[in-house]
């Protein structure tokens, strides 16, 4: 199996969106982070080596950054 693909739903702390997207563009494994109006606050592509790593991204990394509120995870399928 190559690379797993997911794009991250995320809501943040009013005001905070861009901020928490200029630090994630920064982390090992976040393709694309992008501030968006809507029922989200960003959307963040990121790739990893496996599922497990790529939990490991979510939960250990994205999620614990100051100001997340909330993320939702939708794999790709290839």
């Amino acid at each position: 199996m190559g690379m797993v693909k997911a794009y991250i739903l995320m809501r943040t702390r009013p005001g905070t969106s861009q901020e928490v997207v200029a630090a994630l563009r920064k982390v090992k494994g976040v393709i694309r982070a992008d501030s968006v109006y809507g029922r989200f606050d960003a959307v963040i592509l990121v790739e990893a080596e496996s599922l497990e790593a790529l939990s490991r991204l979510v939960y250990e990394v994205i999620g614990k950054q100051p100001n997340v509120v909330h993320t939702e995870t939708s794999v790709v399928l290839e």
